[in-house]
């Protein structure tokens, strides 16, 4: 295998044209640049130079080693370049797993952050329920999932990795204008016993929030049908199809709806980020950084909008 450092040599004696020269170049003694070149041609089996008393020159076979020493060296300047910048935060990739309504707001703010900053990041961006998105971040196919937990379906963590948790978003029950409840801000979810629900699919485990929290209050609510895009199940409310439960995040069009505040302790999303604790990637921090500071607006906004 061809020595980077001898190649180096070779390079340094074409463009400097003499042992002497390139000797000065690579602060080294000329006896040390003799033994060098002595190497690579032994290494080779061909000459490389051709030396006279006054003068030395590339053989053919030098002159094209010399060409591929420079190719070489502008190869290694890049990936050196591009490696300092990607140990800076200044380029690299991110791969990013977020759940669909973490997309409207609080990812796209962190997002468009962390893109002003840092332009040369290649994003790679994947969209999917919690359950589905940590099994790729343990592989090491993301480098975080924005995620959520419900208390009343918490997911089992793995030891490899690690949830900051942000804030607790509230669940919102909204149901048609015209609904008796329509003048309510808030309400418990014992007076929703007998209505028509649109409910979600579940999570990991199958079973939905919301049946979980209807049998602890003595009912199973009659679900009319099941969506996990929560504008398809805003849309089915105002046409009088049933109530929902829809998460603050999820709210993105409520004309034309009644949207109230759920009384119950443990019917909310608590919002974080998933990493791993063994990750080295150098953008990772900044990003976590943005997220960070957008979940604390996002935070704000919601406290003002929904508090009790």
């Amino acid at each position: 295998m061809l020595n980077s450092a001898r190649l180096h040599v070779l390079l340094e004696i074409a463009r400097r044209g003499t042992i002497v020269a390139a000797a000065q170049a690579l602060h080294l003694s000329p006896s040390a640049i003799s033994h060098q070149l002595a190497r690579l041609e032994q290494e080779l089996g061909v000459a490389l130079v051709e030396r006279a008393p006054q003068s030395l020159r590339l053989t053919p076979a030098g002159v094209r080693l010399a060409e591929h020493a420079q190719a070489i060296a502008d190869l290694m300047a890049v990936a050196q370049d591009d490696l300092r910048a990607h140990a800076q935060a200044a380029a690299g990739v991110l791969r990013i797993g977020f759940f669909a309504s973490a997309g409207l707001d609080l990812l796209p703010r962190a997002l468009a952050a962390f893109a002003a900053a840092h332009p040369r990041v290649e994003l790679e961006l994947i969209m999917g329920q919690p359950h589905e998105l940590v099994p790729d971040l343990e592989a090491g196919r993301l480098d975080a999932a924005v995620v959520f937990e419900h208390p009343l379906d918490p997911w089992c963590r793995q030891a490899t990795v690690d949830v900051r948790m942000y804030f607790d978003e509230p669940q919102l029950v909204v149901v048609p204008l015209r609904h008796r409840l329509g003048r309510r801000s808030l309400v418990r979810l014992a007076e929703l016993d007998g209505e028509s629900w649109i409910g979600t699919h579940g999570g990991s485990t199958g079973e939905p929030v919301l049946e979980r929290a209807c049998a602890a209050e003595g009912f199973r609510p009659r679900v009319r049908c099941r969506s996990d895009h929560y504008q398809v199940t805003i849309n089915l409310a105002r046409a009088g199809m049933g109530v929902a439960l829809i998460p603050a995040l999820g709210l993105a069009d409520s004309a034309g709806v009644h949207v109230c505040r759920l009384d119950h302790p443990q019917l909310h999303r608590r919002i974080g980020v998933a990493t791993r604790a063994t990750n080295r990637n150098p953008v990772l921090r900044a990003f976590l950084a943005e997220l960070g500071a957008a979940a604390g607006e996002i935070k704000a906004l919601l406290d003002m909008q929904w508090a009790l």
